[in-house]
């Protein structure tokens, strides 16, 4: 289809980006998925290349190119080898944002040359075990100390992508109660340091799929995080979080497009290989319409998400129009990775090729981020429902 989100600056990082993958990554990835995790020196490298750094401002290191479509290329990219980055997605999209939107010039001038050159990696911790989507219902607290230099934290995270190798963690936690007439307020944001004393990452957990990507149980005991260390303004970390979700969604819904681009484009080349019954896979008329049928759905997704990103990057992406954006494209992954991977027979169902791996690595996308279900009830109250 005809496209114009990207343009020739976009298409010459594309080119260095899939060299780099060809070169750093494909030839160890297995390696990485047996170890659970990609290596801590890996995100040197990303940021080396400069991908840490494009959305940041040049007088802290970076490119000072305030757009996501960078960030889209590297979606499909790393979709079109079958690999990932680990758990280094975090530290951009869901890092960053906090930064540039809450940390005073003060903080910006400690964390961002750090945040760029990969020595301080970058996790979000929001959700807690037995919570889930429920952030109001956090038990984690963060209680200031008598001399009013530090807060005390205290409590417990799980699901932290990124968890194992982050040395800064923007975590969530209460500091006052909730009000009778909103159970949101009271909770405030910490760029905690996880060298701090009482400060321990937990089980690296064992997930179904994304597994080069480091996700951990998080524990806080009497944590001392200087008051320098509070990102925003205290008791308002929920509407922070509210604020950013449009970019996660989007992110969620542009790389389940990329995968299920990609998983056409692995289908199609085993079926032109593999022969059955004296000619080609390919060649059957039922395997022509399931990759034509597949396709169909790539490019609505691809027009949905392209959609999102320019309202993304013109900072008029809606929550509702995010959701539906994560909604739709995620389904489209859903879809159609099953699809593929049933053309694929019996080899689909093995780890060592790459549509395994992709259908394991989908099923989140209707998880995190909100589940479906939420994606539902925000486009129904949106539409007056």
């Amino acid at each position: 289809m005809r496209r114009t989100v990207f343009n020739e600056d976009h298409e010459a990082f594309r080119e260095t980006l899939r060299a780099f993958i060809e070169a750093e990554v494909v030839p160890v990835y297995d390696e990485w998925f047996a170890a659970g995790q990609a290596p801590r020196d890996f995100y040197y490298k990303l940021a080396e290349l400069g991908v840490f750094g494009i959305r940041v401002d040049e007088e802290y290191g970076g490119a000072g190119i305030d757009s996501y479509k960078f960030e889209a290329v590297m979606y499909e990219e790393t979709a079109r080898a079958g690999v990932s980055f680990g758990g280094s997605g975090v530290h951009v999209l869901l890092g960053l944002p906090y930064i540039k939107m809450l940390a005073s010039d003060e903080q910006k001038k400690r964390f961002l040359p750090k945040f760029v050159t990969g020595e301080e990696m970058w996790a979000l911790a929001m959700t807690e075990p037995g919570t889930g989507s429920d952030l109001a219902g956090m038990k984690t607290t963060a209680k200031l100390s008598d001399d009013g230099t530090h807060y005390v934290l205290n409590g417990a995270k799980t699901f932290i992508t990124g968890g194992v190798h982050a040395d800064r963690v923007i975590v969530c936690a209460r500091t006052a109660a909730p009000r009778e007439d909103d159970r949101r307020f009271g909770i405030s944001l910490f760029a905690v340091d996880t060298k701090a004393e009482g400060y321990s990452v937990g089980r690296k957990l064992d997930k179904l799929g994304l597994k080069t990507s480091d996700t951990a149980e998080l524990a806080f005991v009497d944590v001392k995080v200087p008051v320098d260390d509070l990102l925003g303004e205290e008791n308002k970390g929920f509407y922070y979080l509210g604020g950013n979700l449009p970019s996660e969604r989007w992110g969620i819904a542009f790389g389940a497009y990329a995968q299920a681009a990609a998983a056409v484009r692995f289908a199609k080349e085993y079926v032109q290989e593999r022969t059955v019954f004296g000619k080609p896979v390919a060649a059957f008329q039922n395997t022509k319409f399931e990759l034509a049928a597949c396709q169909a759905e790539v490019d609505a997704a691809q027009a949905v998400a392209d959609r999102a990103l320019e309202a993304l990057d013109a900072d008029e992406l809606t929550p509702a129009e995010a959701a539906s954006a994560k909604l739709f494209c995620t389904e489209v992954a859903h879809r159609v990775i099953d699809r593929c991977l049933q053309l694929h027979g019996g080899y689909g169902f093995m780890n060592e090729y790459p549509i395994a791996r992709l259908y394991a690595d989908n099923r989140v996308n209707r998880i995190y981020g909100g589940t479906s279900e939420v994606m539902k009830m925000i486009i129904a109250k949106d539409m007056g429902l």
